[in-house]
């Protein structure tokens, strides 16, 4: 497959997801790339604006194997990955496989269970395996984890450990939609009778798991010049050497964002990197991994506040 084919897929599934969501055409491209990319996406916004529905409509499009699990203050690790159980019939153990043995994995409102259920899914989402009485069982290589929460500001959340938020790829912040967007969603969905399912709104298979393997191939075979390395590099390390920022982003955080670039590059219909492509994830992907120095919050500035400075200040190549 080549690239252009890349950007016409991309082009399909949008149009597929667009039957059921108005608007969120940002976090779609965001879901693609992270699919390409091999990573994991946190969805950030207040109750009701389709964090969960457009996950669902997302795994629809590609036919991903779907699992989901609504995190609660009393879920436990072993309901998340799973267990072995004794069978008095053989009189042997079984594993019980959790819901995470999927391909995409919705883990809807993650920031209401303790960290200690939420580090469940560390060796998954990095490792891409679970270990269970020390056994490593291994998951999907298209295991992908999209999970959504509520603002931490809201009652009954618990915020997100740093190992935890480094996993992920992207967080992306959902907005209210704006009046004629929501004009829309109201005449669809205010005609509707109980619960819409993406197969009510005709959403539809678009691509088939070879057209995936194909496309993550031609993904691969993007180009990183040196000049988009180190300007990655200077970007990324410049949020460690700002006063405004009291921790800055992980060397994990440098490689997911370049590999982050090349699956937008080829969604773009391009074989090669260009800085636009690094500027435009700089947010989603830094904005989680950095915390403000306590002079900042004083002031009132936000993370995406130093970062869009940051990536205004750093010299991009030509």
């Amino acid at each position: 497959m080549k690239v252009d084919e890349v950007s016409a897929l991309a082009a399909r599934v949008r149009e597929e997801i667009g039957k059921a969501i108005v608007g969120q055409t940002e976090t779609v491209d965001l879901l693609l790339t992270a699919l390409f990319a091999r990573g994991h996406v946190l969805l950030e916004g207040a109750p009701g604006t389709a964090k969960t529905f457009l996950a669902q409509c997302f795994a629809r499009t590609l036919k991903l194997d779907f699992g989901r699990i609504q995190f609660t203050p009393d879920l436990m690790p072993a309901d998340i990955i799973g267990a072995n159980l004794f069978n008095f019939q053989t009189s042997s153990f079984t594993l019980s496989k959790g819901p995470v043995f999927c391909e995409l994995l919705l883990a809807d409102e993650i920031n209401r269970t303790p960290p200690k259920t939420q580090a469940a899914l560390l060796e998954a989402m990095q490792e891409r395996q679970v270990t269970i009485d020390g056994k490593a069982h291994p998951l999907s290589a298209r295991f992908m984890v999209v999970a959504t929460q509520n603002p931490l500001e809201q009652q009954g959340t618990y915020p997100l450990p740093e190992a935890q938020l480094d996993r992920f790829l992207f967080k992306q912040t959902l907005q209210y939609p704006d009046r004629e967007e929501e004009r829309r969603i109201v005449a669809t969905y205010g005609m509707q009778s109980g619960q819409t399912a993406p197969a009510d709104m005709g959403v539809a298979q678009v691509v088939t798991p070879k057209t995936l393997a194909d496309a993550g191939a031609a993904v691969a075979a993007v180009k990183l010049s040196d000049d988009i390395v180190s300007y990655v590099l200077d970007l990324v390390r410049s949020t460690r050497e700002t006063a405004d920022l009291q921790s800055g982003a992980s060397p994990r955080s440098a490689a997911q964002l370049a590999l982050a670039s090349r699956a937008r590059a080829a969604l773009a219909g391009r074989d090669y990197v260009i800085p636009d492509d690094v500027k435009a994830l700089a947010l989603p992907v830094l904005r989680h991994r950095v915390i403000l120095s306590p002079a900042a919050e004083i002031e009132g500035r936000r993370a995406d506040e130093v970062i869009a400075a940051l990536v205004d200040r750093a010299a991009a190549p030509r």
